[in-house]
């Protein structure tokens, strides 16, 4: 098998995307990223690699992909582990702030990259259930674009909150994109936005809530739980058939919120951190 690399997102080939769309769920920054990608966004830095059997004669046989659009991780979407040191061979150029993917195939690049992990997160990936509505007080509306400044700011505070190394740098341009994708939904209370959560657009009936943000002076209100509730909502009424989210393991009010919504534990993923 043999990697292959390239930046122009026009050149990831059919094979490549339709290896991640055998699961969607599994897959699903992956395939959210490259439609982020195709919008414009990380255009300039992007990497898409793929993993490919070098004896079939006809056609590409597409094993595995990776993606890395800086300064958000290096994405190993369920490699197969033996092609891990040629794909760190590959990588050894460029500089790698992190990288994340199911814990197996993590802990498998880690112990043989040259750097030393300065920090490590590990997730949880849910896909929903049966939907529970929760109780709360205010009402469920998409952003509107005077807000953007103000959700600008609650996201940096997230990613810093979340311990999100190097995601809090320009995230305006995402927001941009996703304000404009409508992939925004907010909780409103007596006449203010309380929280904050996001859906992706769905790609092959799958979409993924996040961020999902209630700034301090608001907590302990059941806020973050009806906006997570609302943004599914969206999600589905967008076309999604699976919604799925991760979470942080180390935080157990997110678990038992999302779990208290219907979501129910996928599989186990990892970040490990090298700057």
């Amino acid at each position: 098998m043999e990697w292959t690399f390239i930046a122009d997102p026009a050149e990831f080939p059919a094979a490549a995307e339709e290896w991640l769309l055998r699961d969607p769920v599994a897959n699903t920054i992956a395939l959210t990223t490259l439609a982020r990608v195709r919008r414009g966004l990380w255009r300039d830095q992007v990497i898409l690699g793929w993993l490919a059997a070098t004896d079939v004669p006809d056609g590409l046989d597409v094993r595995g992909v990776v993606m890395h659009t800086p300064p958000n991780p290096v994405l190993l979407c369920d490699v197969p582990l033996e092609s891990i040191p040629p794909l760190a061979e590959a990588l050894r150029p460029r500089a790698i702030p992190s990288v994340f993917g199911r814990v197996e195939q993590v802990d498998a690049f880690a112990k043989i990259w040259e750097a030393t992990p300065v920090r490590r997160m590990d997730e949880r990936l849910y896909r929903l259930g049966t939907l529970v509505e929760p109780s709360g007080d205010g009402h469920a509306r998409r952003a509107r674009s005077s807000e953007f400044g103000l959700l600008v700011e609650w996201y940096t505070d997230f990613v810093a909150e979340a311990g999100l190394p190097g995601r809090e740098t320009s995230p305006g341009d995402l927001l941009k994109l996703r304000m404009d994708q409508n992939e925004l939904v907010v909780w409103e209370s007596e006449g203010e936005i309380v929280s904050l959560a996001g859906f992706s657009t769905p790609v092959d009936g799958m979409s993924r809530i996040g961020p999902v943000y209630t700034p301090p002076g608001h907590r302990r209100r059941g806020y973050g739980s009806a906006v997570t509730h609302a943004a599914t909502v969206a999600a589905r009424q967008a076309g999604a058939a699976e919604v799925v989210l991760f979470t942080d393991l180390a935080n157990p009010t997110s678990n038992s919120i999302y779990q208290a919504l219907g979501y129910r534990p996928v599989s186990d993923y990892a970040t490990v951190y090298y700057t």
